[in-house]
């Protein structure tokens, strides 16, 4: 049951539902704010009831007062009146025969009450009683003291004479609450309506964006409301995607090209491995190209798994003193890589004491692999006498890395596009050596921890890259 209703539910639009609603609670509203209209009207038309029946008393009290022994006055047409002395002797009525039968038999009470069509009371009230039908009449007993006992002054109206008021007012009240019941389900549709609006054209706009990519956007509203928000942010999430969608692209385009050369060179080598009559040594030689072709795609394809895992991964947050560690033993790896250069490579880190707990969107790892391949990149151009600086200072709101070297520089077209994928000078694309990856995959790591990254070419001289990382959880203060 519950599933059968979730699935009609589901059927009907946001503003239907929203109308409906809207109308379902007005209606109960309604049902409510006429109740209690109704019973307020019954009550101020009981009130004026019994008002007009002590009027109604009041000559016949007061004659009682002043001259009890004398004749009372006839009510007037439209009156129905009792008046009766100490001794139960009625001495003037013109109650009708089911008053005068309740009054003979003791059964009114003194105050107001209603008297039906079979001679009984409903009971004493100065409120009102609910009523079963329209015939009887709505009886008021007053009882006077005197020095001769106590006097009986009854007054009496039809009971339908409040409903001839009831039924009209009542009729008019139900027409009323229905008509605002029903205006504001038109309201809630109206508005619903216009304030989806936005929404249609939001899916409308994907919906070709779909059919027919290209660069346009969701439309965002004039005002600043929370479809505009969604607007806004779907539309960062729009340029994201065609981001990503635009580097996988270049990705695989470069990627291609890349892997098309050793695969070439590799296929050649083979089959000139195949071909007769080949000497030893010639042979030798082609398992070595191949060989060499073979340790190429490998390396291609490891840097490009490791760039795609980068842009993939979610950072963790590492303290400042892990990572100052990381980089003192990517030094030390290096400096183990220099081999005949001893002392090639100087380290100077900082670290301020409030700053090691710190964290850093940035795993310990990566933060290694961008120093490797940044002190991979100098050791390549580095000679005898060539230095090599590393500087990492730490504070309580972001970690700075520095690596520079003095080995000459990059040719300075090549300075501009150090950080593009497959990116290599002609020098070392001549030579074969490396991926042309490394400088793009130490950039993913640092775009992924919310870094920046600039590079200082100095031709003739050396190179300067500057890495900053923002700090991503503040150090955590002790109490004393």
């Amino acid at each position: 049951m519950t599933s059968t209703h979730h699935r009609l539910l589901g059927r009907v639009g946001i503003g239907t539902r929203i109308a409906g609603g809207s109308f379902l609670i007005a209606l109960v509203l309604c049902v409510l704010a006429g109740l209690l209209l109704n019973t307020r009207v019954e009550e101020i038309l009981r009130a004026n009831t019994e008002s007009v029946l002590a009027s109604e008393a009041a000559p016949y009290a007061e004659a009682i007062r002043t001259e009890p022994g004398e004749s009372f006055d006839k009510p007037g047409p439209s009156q129905h009146v009792a008046v009766v002395d100490p001794a139960g002797k009625v001495r003037i009525s013109t109650l009708d025969a089911d008053v005068s039968r309740s009054l003979r038999a003791g059964d009114l009470d003194p105050g107001t009450q209603e008297v039906r069509g079979s001679g009984t009371s409903t009971g004493a009230s100065t409120s009102g009683a609910t009523k079963n039908a329209d015939s009887g009449s709505i009886v008021r007993l007053q009882m006077l003291h005197s020095a001769d006992g106590d006097w009986q002054i009854v007054a009496a109206r039809p009971i339908a004479e409040e409903a001839a008021v009831l039924t009209p007012m009542r009729a008019l009240l139900i027409a009323s609450l229905t008509i605002i019941a029903c205006a504001v389900l038109l309201a809630s549709l109206l508005l619903t309506s216009a304030s989806l609006r936005p929404v249609r054209r939001i899916r409308q706009t994907a919906e070709r964006l779909i059919d027919t990519p290209s660069e346009e956007t969701l439309p965002v509203g004039t005002v600043d409301d929370e479809i505009s928000q969604l607007a806004r942010t779907l539309n960062e999430l729009i340029g994201k995607l065609r981001a990503s969608a635009q580097r996988e692209r270049q990705l695989v385009s470069d990627a291609s090209h890349e892997l098309r050369t050793p695969l070439a060179m590799l296929r050649t080598r083979l089959e000139l491995a195949r071909a007769e009559p080949r000497s030893f040594d010639e042979l030798q030689d082609d398992i070595a190209g191949a060989e060499r072709s073979a340790v190429r795609l490998t390396s291609l394809v490891d840097s490009l798994l490791l760039l795609s895992s980068i842009e993939a991964a979610d950072p963790s947050a590492t303290t400042a003193a892990d990572l100052e560690e990381e980089v003192r033993e990517a030094v030390d790896r290096a400096v183990f890589r220099a081999g005949d250069l001893p002392g090639a490579i100087d380290i100077n880190d900082d670290i301020s004491l409030e700053a090691r707990t710190a964290r850093f969107a940035l795993r310990t790892h990566d933060l290694g692999r961008v120093v490797d391949n940044l002190l991979s990149n100098a050791l390549k151009v580095s000679s005898d006498g060539d230095r090599i600086d590393v500087e990492c200072h730490t504070s309580s709101e972001a970690l700075t890395l520095i690596v520079s070297d003095t080995g000459g520089g990059m040719p300075e077209d090549f300075a501009d596009r150090a950080f593009d994928r497959f990116s290599q000078s002609d020098e070392s694309r001549a030579q074969a050596t490396g991926t042309g990856l490394g400088l793009a995959i130490v950039a993913a790591i640092v775009d992924r921890a919310h870094g920046t990254i600039d590079l200082v070419n100095r031709p003739g001289s050396g190179v300067t890259v500057l890495i900053v990382i923002p700090i991503a959880e503040a150090p955590a203060v002790e109490s004393e």
